[in-house]
């Protein structure tokens, strides 16, 4: 680790070194710089601040290409008009978006897919973290959310079922912010605030938010006020930007979330073991209680000259998750109470590179090196079995740490063939060394035809290399627990793979009138050691694993209508996600027959949804007062044995009246009332059984919620 950030400091310093230089000398003005407010730079220019920032902003989506891709825009407008707006968790805004399916324990499934997504913010990745029931990223910060799916550019790498490419919100020119106060249902309360402006070339954002509810995760009972299941999460973010010169700027972005969640009660369960000095101990009464932890920071040179832009960034993240058991309830109902502590420290560097050779082509380029550091503790309470079974627990220790190195290099060319067809090809290389060494070359290849001023078709081949996600990985020493309740019943154990995949993708866009826009979408995706994950044992601590072939297919349709007054939406995506013979990981599944089963039969991913819908509209029905309804449906998830059923279709409806109020002259106030679940629809999310699923869980029941937003 000291070699690398060493390396990683002397590469970066090389890098920087001249681009600074550059930075610090004059440079001319855009053509189209116009009057408004200005900034003085550190070399003494007077500058446009509005004209600049938007050109820099064009040169860093220069950057990104989405030919041959589907891409779905959310901007902070769209979330505004929410049921909850701002206050609405960021995987209930992604739910929104066409093919993105619910789930429970903070999950959504983008595509059929589980997880395998990857976020970045302003075109930086996010490292990923330990996945938890918490949300790192905080709505308010977003000025717009992209949904990438499809045949990606060679650019991306890695996770690939969908990007969420985040563009966070910068300052104003005048210094300005908002306090905020939302709450109702299930004792929630969420104060907020930002704030954000400008100081000579420094723009800057600001924002944070504390959340306390007694409804943290889905709790395993329908009941309207889940047992021990209260909730403490805080949120902080912060963008810095510095202009350089017009042409190069730094920027700093930095967030952190910190969580604690009890872990909701399941009454009237039986004891299933004998806990020594122990007589009645109900179910109701268990204390299991979980706290996440997210730091990450990313630190940015982003600029353009002439044909030429860059942006070169390293970053940094460290996750954390610890899973505190009930000793008591835990040996009495499970036969295993385990403290499970997971780490990850991620350290890294991502430039990017386009240059315009002519008006037919522009190359871009790029790497990506990622030093990754995971630690998994399992202190764990069993009972011995030999030669009977005890009733005093004895302790066991099962911990591993693992180092892995990532890197990832891509080349590729968008060739504007006619005026009508463009042609994105290129190719990446990725390498992982962590529990195997692994590598592969992903040729890439999109193409754009628009057939006139309104319709528009696309279609895309994507070769992919998904690495198993590290922190998750937790390899047990199946020997230590010989002899006890925690004894696996199947003792195999091979390494998780990395996922390779032939992905194809083809769809039609089409303005139908000013108004009304339509999208259809199809997807086929061949895979080799699916990646899978599922939540195995007590801890709600997932674990990845794979499938040696998958299939996921399906198509998606959207329809958007936009007035001055009036918003509307509906998306529908059918899909299929199945998959053959688990090749890793084996030892979690404790039942022989389930798993003989799947290494002879396609089998349903626990997460495979055939239907899955969303709508809303919102409608200014005043002047000042607005109606948002938001919805989603899905005809349920995979359970059963070996996934063979699946749950009763649900549908939840959300609506939000907002009212502006001129109650100060210059800031604005607005007041909203939102009702979660409207009509209070009872749906089941997991009954507990299927592949990889640990518990039941429900879906919220109606919720009345107030808010009020003071500008200043």
């Amino acid at each position: 680790m000291k070699k690398f950030c060493l390396l990683f400091g002397v590469a970066l310093a090389a890098m920087l070194a001249p681009l600074l230089a550059q930075a610090a000398a004059p440079a001319d003005l855009p053509e189209n710089a116009a009057p408004g407010p200005t900034v003085i730079l550190p070399n003494g220019q007077e500058v446009p601040y509005v004209v600049i920032t938007k050109n820099l902003q064009k040169a860093r989506n220069n950057l990104s290409p989405q030919t041959g891709t589907s891409a779905y825009v959310i901007n902070n407008d769209a979330i505004d008009n929410l049921a909850q707006g701002p206050d609405t968790s960021f995987n209930d805004v992604l739910e929104q978006a066409p093919g993105v399916a619910q789930d429970s324990f903070g999950q959504t499934h983008v595509r059929g897919e589980h997880a395998n997504l990857q976020y970045r913010l302003n075109g930086i990745l996010l490292p990923e973290g330990i996945s938890g029931f918490g949300q790192v990223l905080d709505s308010r910060i977003v000025q717009s959310s992209t949904l990438l799916t499809g045949a990606l550019p060679a650019q991306y790498g890695f996770r690939t079922a969908g990007i969420v490419d985040v563009q966070t919100r910068g300052g104003s020119f005048e210094n300005t912010g908002e306090a905020g106060l939302y709450g109702g249902g299930y004792d929630t309360i969420q104060p907020s605030l930002t704030y954000g402006g400008t100081e000579g070339a420094l723009n800057y954002f600001l924002a944070g938010s504390h959340r306390t509810s007694n409804f943290g995760i889905e709790p395993p009972t329908p009941d309207p006020r889940p047992i021990h299941d209260h909730t403490e999460q805080n949120k902080g973010f912060g963008y810095f930007s510095y202009l350089l010169n017009p042409d190069n700027r730094l920027e700093l972005i930095a967030g952190s979330s910190l969580s604690h969640f009890q872990i909701p009660d399941n009454p009237g369960q039986d004891p299933q073991f004998t806990l020594s000095g122990v007589s009645d101990y109900p179910s109701s009464q268990i204390n299991e209680r979980q706290f996440e932890s997210n730091q990450y920071a990313t630190f940015a040179l982003q600029g353009t000259r002439d044909k030429f832009d860059y942006q070169i960034a390293p970053y940094l993240r460290y996750s954390e998750v610890h899973f505190r058991p009930d000793p008591v309830g835990d040996l009495i109902f499970n036969g295993i109470a385990s403290d499970v502590l997971r780490t990850d420290q991620a350290l890294g560097i991502q430039t990017d590179g386009s240059y315009r050779l002519d008006d037919r082509h522009t190359l871009r380029a790029g790497f990506l090196m990622q030093d990754e550091s995971a630690v998994s503790d399992n202190h764990a309470l069993v009972f011995s079995t030999f030669p009977t079974l005890a009733t005093t627990p004895e302790t066991i220790f099962d911990d591993h740490g693992k180092n892995a190195l990532l890197y990832g290099l891509y080349l590729q060319d968008e060739w504007k063939i006619t005026d009508k067809l463009t042609m994105n090809y290129g190719a990446r290389f990725d390498e992982l060394n962590a529990y195997l060494n692994e590598h592969q070359i992903s040729p890439r290849i999109g193409l754009v035809y628009k057939v006139d001023g309104a319709t528009t078709l696309h279609a895309g081949y994507a070769r992919t290399f998904t690495p198993p996600p590290l922190e998750l990985i937790a390899p047990s020493s199946i020997a230590v627990f010989a002899n006890t309740t925690n004894k696996p019943t199947v003792t195999q154990d091979d390494p998780v793979k990395s996922e390779r995949a032939h992905s194809f993708d083809a769809g039609v866009t089409h303005q139908l009138t000013d108004q009304i826009k339509l999208g259809l979408d199809a997807y086929y995706k061949i895979s080799h050691n699916l990646l899978d994950e599922g939540q195995f044992g007590s801890a709600l601590v997932f674990t990845p694993f794979n499938y040696q072939h998958g299939r996921i297919y399906g198509t998606e349709a959207t329809i958007s209508y936009d007035t001055k007054t009036f918003r509307a939406y509906a998306n529908l995506a059918v899909s299929r996600a199945m998959g053959e013979h688990i090749v890793s990981a084996q030892f979690n599944f404790d039942d022989p027959a389930e798993l003989a089963y799947i290494n002879n039969n396609w089998v349903h991913l626990d997460h495979d949804q055939t239907y899955t819908a969303s709508a809303g509209f919102s409608w200014r029905m005043l002047p000042k007062t607005t109606l948002d309804i938001d919805s989603i449906i899905g005809s349920g998830l995979r359970s059963g044995f070996a996934n063979t059923s699946s749950l009763a279709p649900y549908g939840q409806v959300d609506l939000g009246l907002t009212e502006d109020l001129d109650l100060f002259p210059h800031d604005k106030t607005q007041l909203r009332f939102s009702i979660v679940n409207l009509f209070d629809e009872v749906y089941e999310l997991r009954n507990g059984s299927g592949i990889g699923v640990g518990a039941p869980q429900w879906g919220p029941r109606r919720g009345f919620f107030i808010g009020v937003t003071q500008g200043f």
